[in-house]
This record gives C-alpha cells, structure tokens and sequence, in this order.
C-alpha cells in the first residue's frame, strides 16, 4: 500500500514568508488542517489547527502580519509513502499527531496525509477482512 492513495496530493504548501491569514485562505477550499510551510522544494515547517489555536488565537498575533516562520511547527516529522498504515496511525496516536507530509525523498512534500483519512482507510479495510472471514466461516460445504 502506497500512503499517498489515501492522503490529500498534492500537499497545500506555503512559504515561510506567507502570513497566517494567506495560510488559512488557501486551506479553506481544500478542507485539509494542515499545510506544509516548503522553502524552495524543502519542507521546513508545518501549520496546522491547533498552532493556529494555540500561537496564533491565544498569543494574541494579528493573522493578517504573524508570517509562518513565527508561528509553524518545526522541526517536523514526515513520513515515507511506503510505511504500514498501523505503524503510521501509532506514530500518530504516540506524538499526538492529526497531519504528516509525506516526503518520498524526505525533502519535497508529496502529500499530507491525516488522522481522518488513515483511520477511514484502516475501518474499511478491517471491514472488508472482517467480511471475508464471515464469508468463510459461513461456507457450509467443503470447498465452498
């Protein structure tokens, strides 16, 4: 399984230059929490809900003049596209995580990938093993 089949590509990504206000604009549309702060092709910070609460809300910044290198989340944690979607969701549960970027090369955000979306991906595929085993269990003859 390939992560980028269920994340949000391409990644909404802004500069660490752009405001908080631009940030948030650009998100609307796409209805995604999280975008990537890339400075040329590398992913330098990410910004999400919560920093928007909790740097942008409580420190009492003005959103139209706070950029995003002041208030972004860095370092940041990203992923590659080809890690299991249970060891990603307990990546996630452990650092309390709700968005990673997915980096093929760990530099260039391949997409953002989100609690929501992993755990939609993981309840149907735990629902369609579930129906397979049913379907087994269930079979009332040899063979079938």
């Amino acid at each position: 399984m390939n992560l980028l089949e269920i994340a949000h590509v391409p990644a909404l990504c802004v500069s660490p230059d752009s405001t908080v206000m631009q940030a948030i604009e650009a998100s609307l549309p796409t209805r995604v929490g999280a975008v990537a702060v890339v400075e040329g092709d590398a992913l330098v910070g990410i910004f999400t809900e919560r920093d928007v609460m909790l740097k942008v809300v409580h420190g009492k910044r003005d959103a139209e003049t706070t950029r995003m290198h002041e208030v972004m989340t860095a370092p940041v944690i990203h992923i590659v596209p080809t890690l299991a979607p249970r060891e990603v969701l307990s990546l996630m549960l452990d650092k309390h995580i709700r968005h990673l970027p997915i980096c093929k090369d760990g530099v260039r955000v391949d997409g953002m990938l989100s609690i929501r979306n992993l755990l939609q991906f993981l309840v149907n595929d735990l629902t369609e093993n579930l129906h397979h085993m049913q379907n087994f269990v269930g079979a009332d003859s040899p063979g079938g």
